[in-house]
């Protein structure tokens, strides 16, 4: 009696992935479903371009029902506060798996952003309870997965997953700095998250950088030049944490 293995489907190449006209946001995922690579991941990262704070990494993993579609995915930087926690409520109920993680500041810092957001997104991947068979990035290629993949630009604007993606990371980092804030209000981190904005910069050249800042950035090594080394240890947000503190937060 002779059995039959199934055979692995085949991996379109990067620009064979057709996309209908009207496919939508979900386009993607459709196109690599017909093509029998399913489930399909997305992931993104929120702060690369912060000067304090982590670097967080979200993956999520879509259904393809419609009891489980998500209206009003977008980029996570084109939408309210509001908007985005009621999505990323929706989202972490709905989604077949989802996961993220923060990098810390010290990590950043010792491997380069382009290391540590690579590392931030391979590891949310990675800790998906649902394997994927395929992934989705936004701008930047991942290895180490074990399942081929696309890098997609602006990924966050044009793939389900992708923007699912970038809405959980950037709720979970801008909560984190929440709680930075009270730990060093008078820096504002609930106002400006981190980035180089011109209350930050003020903040930072009037009381030196504290322990959430990241030294790599020139802004904070010249202010550390200036001022001092800034605000005391108190163990900011992502040291209080016992996941974070180890680089890793995870959830699905």
């Amino acid at each position: 009696m002779s059995t039959t293995v199934p055979t692995a489907p085949e991996v379109p190449a990067p620009g064979s992935i057709r996309l209908r006209r009207d496919s939508g946001l979900y386009g993607y995922e459709r196109a690599l479903h017909r093509a029998g690579l399913d489930p399909v991941a997305g992931a993104d990262e929120a702060g690369r371009g912060a000067c304090a704070g982590p670097l967080v990494a979200g993956a999520v993993i879509l259904g393809e029902s419609k009891a489980r579609r998500i209206e009003g995915l977008r980029d996570s930087k084109l939408l309210t506060p509001l908007a985005r926690d009621r999505l990323y409520d929706e989202i972490t109920r709905k989604a077949l798996s989802w996961s993220v993680v923060a990098v810390p500041p010290e990590e950043c810092d010792r491997l380069g952003m382009h290391v540590a957001n690579l590392a931030a997104l391979r590891r949310a991947l990675l800790r998906l309870d649902l394997p994927p068979t395929y992934v989705l990035t936004d701008g930047f290629s991942v290895d180490g997965l074990g399942v081929p993949g696309l890098a997609v630009w602006k990924g966050d604007r044009v793939a389900a997953c992708v923007a699912a993606a970038s809405i959980v990371a950037k709720v979970t980092r801008d909560r984190i700095m929440a709680a930075e804030h009270l730990v060093y209000p008078e820096y504002a981190f609930d106002v400006h998250k981190g980035y180089c904005t011109p209350l930050h910069q003020e903040r930072l050249d009037a009381y030196g950088p504290s322990p959430t800042h990241r030294r790599r950035f020139v802004n904070v090594r010249r202010a550390t030049k200036v001022v001092g080394a800034g605000a005391p240890e108190h163990g900011g947000a992502h040291e209080q944490d016992e996941h974070v503190e180890q680089g890793e937060v995870r959830a699905s």
